[in-house]
């Protein structure tokens, strides 16, 4: 670890193993630094059905494969996370929580973000069995089965809209007298008779039966009243937090805190990407991530010819 590596990547999720598969097959013998949670957010998921050539597959499944890939093409991988950077300097150089000084040419970001959580009992026991982030992802599963999703923004009615594929049982608690959403995704949600919006209240604790999630207690912020309503899953679209504190003073971030692109890949510091999540607010995909991974390696594989 004391020389100088061609290419580091930060983050294992689909970004940073795909990214770590065409960097490895380019010979740039790529370090992968797996950080505070390897594999990303699909750890934490039960069943991917839109994953390309798996018709189903757990999520850990789906991650130990793309790893179990990467290292056959000679990808290392170092359980360890990032706590400082400077990408001002050249050499880039990394320091891990374990005090690991880390000197790269080129650097690929793929940190992703965190779901922002409830904090509530319940939340962390039912974790990916029947509380999740990705209506997307999961809302198949639930077809004409009660669900909740907890949220007033864009993302809230993204997820109660495209829920209405599946069923005519849908309730969306909101904190808030009204939704913050734009006037568009609003009214859709308002005008459909099948969603009932529960206004200035929280989800206070998540009932299941030890496998699965089987009901939500919903407090009244102003009474605290409160109510309890059966549901098999409890969509969480109360926003997310890009993991990119340690390149604040280093990169170009947007208002949100994700890192800015120029172009494809390419951050605001020649030489250094960046994938998946920590760019992305919208599509949130594993393979819109992985896509990007792919993008990031072989824009890193240029920079490195060229320099």
């Amino acid at each position: 670890m004391n020389k100088i590596h061609k290419l580091i990547i930060i983050g294992s999720g689909p970004a940073g193993i795909t990214a770590g598969i065409y960097a490895s097959r380019a010979a740039l013998n790529p370090i992968v630094i797996q950080g505070q949670a390897p594999g990303g957010q699909l750890m934490g998921t039960s069943y991917v059905e839109n994953w390309p050539g798996e018709k189903s597959i757990l999520g850990p499944e789906l991650m130990s494969k793309l790893k179990n890939q990467a290292a056959d093409l000679g990808c290392q991988f170092i359980e360890e996370k990032i706590d400082k950077v400077d990408l001002k300097n050249r050499p880039f150089t990394l320091w891990t929580n374990n005090n690991r000084e880390i000197k790269t040419d080129s650097l690929i970001i793929a940190t992703g973000s965190e779901p922002r959580k409830l904090n509530c009992p319940g939340e962390s026991t039912y974790w990916g069995k029947g509380v999740t982030t990705c209506a997307t992802c999961d809302g198949a599963f639930y077809k004409d089965r009660p669900i909740v999703i907890v949220g007033g923004g864009d993302t809230a009615m993204e997820e109660a809209s495209f829920m209405t594929k599946f069923t005519n049982q849908i309730t969306v608690v909101h904190i808030l007298d009204k939704l913050t959403a734009s006037h568009t995704m609003k009214q859709r949600v308002l005008d459909n008779p099948n969603i009932n919006i529960i206004y200035n209240s929280t989800i206070s604790e998540i009932i299941g039966n030890e496998n699965h999630i089987t009901q939500v207690v919903i407090e009244n912020t102003k009474t605290k009243e409160k109510q309890n309503i059966k549901t098999d899953v409890l969509f969480l679209a109360i926003g997310l937090t890009p993991n990119s504190a340690i390149f604040k003073e280093q990169l170009e971030l947007d208002k949100m805190g994700y890192i800015v692109l120029k172009g494809e890949t390419q951050t605001s510091i020649e030489g250094v990407f960046a994938a998946g999540d920590i760019t992305d607010c919208k599509y949130r995909q594993a393979i819109t991530s992985a896509g990007q991974g792919c993008k990031a390696a072989l824009d890193a594989q240029r920079f490195l010819e060229n320099n």
